[in-house]
């Protein structure tokens, strides 16, 4: 096997208004951070030019829009993302939408480029949530049904809690991608997330990848809060 190298697995959330923040907040992680992450705030402030000034630093961007529309803006939308050259996006896990976001992102030279995630139930979601929703299912279970219907459906992986792990291997296979937010070190607040776990934790469970947002970003250094991170979590990936 491989060895799996966690700089490669930090995902960095640039949850800032701006460009230029999410340039400074870039230059102050340096290179303990490759691949960032680009949500709704940053987006809807920046436009698709923020992710071409991220990659011209050499950075892997997850576009992290969750998209839920008919099936034809779907398609089209996710095209477009394609087009930008990022590695992810992501896109609620209902059985139209996940179709359509397959079918435009597309392939080049025959090979898949964009990777599809699914959103499978948010982390700040818990039991209560899902029943104001009109969902009778608990949180396990929903999540579980959800990966297994990316699988189907030709996604490349899911985002889900840490708890979670475990339910969608046997759901959905081993190469499938988990990327999990609500990631907190030991000690730090959980702010708005209802089920959040530490980075070994989330990667003994089976997680991939790693979303981390204001640990790193509100940090008096965010280089050397994303090192004690990147620490952690290559001791849990060489012992997984």
């Amino acid at each position: 096997m491989v060895p799996i190298d966690a700089r490669d697995r930090l995902i960095l959330a640039l949850d800032v208004p701006s460009a230029e923040e999410a340039m400074r907040l870039m230059d102050r992680a340096g290179d303990a951070i490759s691949f960032v992450k680009i949500g709704l705030e940053l987006f809807a402030g920046a436009g698709p030019e923020v992710v071409r000034q991220a990659m011209a630093r050499r950075k892997r961007v997850f576009l992290d829009l969750k998209f839920l529309d008919i099936e034809e803006t779907v398609r089209r939308a996710t095209a477009r993302v394609a087009d930008l050259g990022v590695d992810f996006l992501t896109v609620h896990a209902n059985r139209k939408v996940l179709r359509a976001a397959v079918e435009g992102r597309g392939t080049i030279r025959g090979e898949v480029g964009l990777k599809v995630l699914a959103v499978t139930v948010l982390t700040n979601f818990d039991a209560g949530d899902l029943r104001d929703m009109g969902i009778q299912w608990g949180v396990a279970d929903l999540v579980a049904a959800r990966a297994r219907l990316a699988a189907e459906m030709g996604c490349d992986g899911v985002v889900a809690s840490g708890e979670e792990p475990a339910a969608i291997r046997q759901q959905a296979g081993e190469r499938f991608l988990i990327v999990t937010p609500g990631i907190r070190p030991a000690g730090k607040r959980v702010d708005d997330h209802a089920r959040v776990t530490t980075p070994a934790r989330a990667i003994q469970a089976g997680a991939d990848y790693l979303v981390v947002g204001r640990p790193i970003r509100d940090a008096a250094d965010p280089r050397t809060a994303a090192e004690a991170i990147l620490a952690e979590m290559q001791a849990a990936f060489d012992v997984r």
